[in-house]
């Protein structure tokens, strides 16, 4: 796990090595073991290295091989790298290394850029061909590694990160009214290749691109999640699809578990991370260390779920810790979790996530975490209501949208109020083939826009803001296209995911499967008051905010007046998401 940075430019001027060195240094907690950067008139690339499969000085990047004529820079993990290592070696390559950088970088070689097919897990790579002059960016299926680029008719740089790419300057950084109605409509996700920022775009998940010499850029999708299914998957049994969902979560712990280093769970206390831990211990580990955090209850809302990983930790005798955090220590650390996101991210947990993920990294530097269970196998709440719904978009807006279009306009001044994107996207997504039922239209939109640009980006985030690298398993991509072919019937009941459950049962205890569905609950940032209101207001009514002018001043005043009574049907504050957003657009000084 690793931040990665590049240039190529097409101008014929040379890459500026200053420029590079300051995207390479903003992405230090990314990679704080080693770093370097390479060099070729018109292109360079750098590199932040954590060490996790391959602890020697064999795997430092950028990785070069001169007698194949190809370089690497490389974010991520290939847990099938062993096999993909034997392949190669049987086709006549010699490797130096025992990471998977190595490997990727050959499998380049002999398969192209088909290379990215043959990969199990997750990655963000550039490679460039010396002879050749093209360069070739990839992302993983699932986005779970981020890329990020800025491109004009002079040069394309990307970084792993968005605030990366802002420290090497000349960057278009004026505000997106696109991007803006998805972050204040769609929960803030924005889908790729938009960012908030004018100027810095993403890659998508699935997708590579290539840059030739000349400075033709061309972008291919390479997978497509698909809920098409056979007669035999719609006849299939529910116990059949049960047995046969435990065997392909066992391989996908199992392979999560490849490193140089101990792996540990980030354990919430739900049937996801619990499930983790529960075949980790079924497949001999030992001395497993677990993770949980707490907040302080506010309004009757309790902060913490430590009853039920308490008994999943006590089950598996692992080396549980518990965080507690106090409301003066949130308040304290939110300025640096909001410094620590590529992209304004609303949700709560972020903070729960960049506070945990600063103890995590005192024992671990790899861990296992349970995001996209609730994607994959049908765990919201707004799954049920469509089941045969006659108007899937419409009932899948009302239940997830913060706020529709007119409630949009009547936060935003007219210069950001060019159009309803977000419904209009959703409303296509749902509209393209390979998802005929209407759960699994929503199934489909969370899986591959929703959980890319939340809670993976998420993780990713406030995990690597500590140099802690995290896995997810339940994002395998085979796990995935097998999820995709459970008929939507045998997901939801029993409040959702009720295959996984059963599927469960055998492995962990029943008071944690039965339980009430939780949430990562910060009550704190939902019902405002006292300083945390106070910093809210202070960004909100700041000489900097006026002057960006992008809210009704009418429409702040009632959030402010009384922030619980404005709550998104996601249990969200409206106020605290037009306040995150104006207080990371300070942070990184927009």
């Amino acid at each position: 796990m690793c931040g990665i940075c590049g240039e190529v430019r097409f101008d014929g001027a040379m890459v500026k090595p200053e420029r590079l060195q300051a995207i390479n240094d903003k992405m230090i907690s990314r990679g704080p073991d080693d770093h370097g950067i390479s060099l070729q008139g018109n292109r360079g690339f750098g590199h932040r290295r954590l060490r996790i499969m391959d602890l020697s000085a064999a795997s430092q990047q950028p990785m070069i091989d001169p007698h194949l004529g190809v370089g690497i820079v490389f974010n991520g993990a290939i847990y099938n790298y062993p096999a993909l290592r034997a392949e190669l070696q049987q086709l006549g390559h010699t490797f130096y290394s025992d990471g998977d950088t190595e490997v990727v970088l050959k499998a380049y070689r002999e398969w192209g850029e088909a290379c990215v097919t043959r990969f199990e897990g997750m990655f963000a790579l550039a490679i460039w061909e010396r002879d050749s002059g093209r360069t070739f960016l990839a992302r993983d299926r699932l986005g779970i590694k981020p890329l990020y680029y800025s491109r004009d008719e002079r040069r394309i740089r990307f970084a792993s990160s968005l605030p990366a790419l802002l420290a090497g300057g000349d960057i278009d950084t004026s505000l997106d009214p696109r991007a803006l109605n998805f972050y204040m409509s769609f929960h803030a996700v924005v889908p790729p290749d938009e960012t908030i920022v004018r100027g810095v775009r993403k890659l998508p998940p699935a997708t590579t691109m290539t840059i030739e010499a000349d400075g033709t850029i061309n972008q291919r999708r390479y997978w497509q999640l698909c809920f098409d299914r056979s007669a035999e998957d719609e006849a299939r049994s529910f116990e059949s699809w049960r047995d046969a969902l435990l065997e392909e979560l066992r391989d996908a712990v199992r392979k999560r578990q490849l490193a140089a280093v101990d792996v540990g769970v980030l354990l919430s206390g739900g049937i996801d991370s619990s499930l983790l831990v529960g075949l980790m211990a079924e497949a001999g580990t030992s001395g497993l260390h677990t993770f949980s955090v707490g907040f302080e209850s506010v309004n009757g809302e309790q902060g913490d779920e430590f009853k039920y990983s308490d008994i999943i930790a006590e089950e598996f005798a692992t080396q549980h810790h518990k965080i507690n955090v106090s409301a003066a220590e949130l308040l304290q650390e939110l300025p640096a979790a909001i410094a620590a996101m590529s992209e304004p991210m609303v949700s709560h947990d972020c903070i729960g996530f960049y506070l945990l993920s600063r103890e995590v990294a005192k024992s671990c530097r790899a861990v296992q975490s349970g995001q996209g269970a609730d994607e994959v196998f049908g765990g919201y709440h707004w799954y049920p209501p469509m089941v045969g719904s006659e108007q899937p978009f419409e009932d899948y807006r009302t239940a997830f949208f913060d706020r529709d279009y007119a409630e949009y306009c009547r936060l935003m001044n007219d210069e950001y109020t060019q159009g309803d994107a977000a419904g209009e996207f959703v409303r296509a997504h749902f509209a393209r083939p390979g998802a005929d039922d209407s759960v699994d239209k929503a199934l489909r939109i969370d899986t591959d826009t929703m959980l890319v640009d939340d809670p993976v980006k998420r993780v990713d985030n406030m995990t690597m803001a500590w140099g802690l690298e995290a896995r997810v398993p339940f994002l395998d991509h085979k796990l995935v296209e097998f999820a995709a072919r459970i008929p939507a019937r045998h997901k939801l009941g029993q409040g959702g995911k009720k295959v996984l459950k059963e599927a469960a049962r055998s492995v962990v205890p029943a008071a944690v499967i039965d339980r009430p569905k939780g949430y990562f609950p910060v009550p704190a940032l939902k019902y405002l008051q006292g300083p945390l209101l106070d910093y809210v207001r202070d960004a909100l009514l700041s000489d900097t905010a006026r002057h960006r002018n992008l809210y009704r001043a009418d429409y702040i005043a009632t959030l402010l007046e009384n922030p619980q009574e404005h709550i998104t049907p996601l249990r969200g504050s409206k106020l605290w998401q037009v306040g995150l957003l104006e207080l990371w657009l300070q942070t990184q000084g927009l």
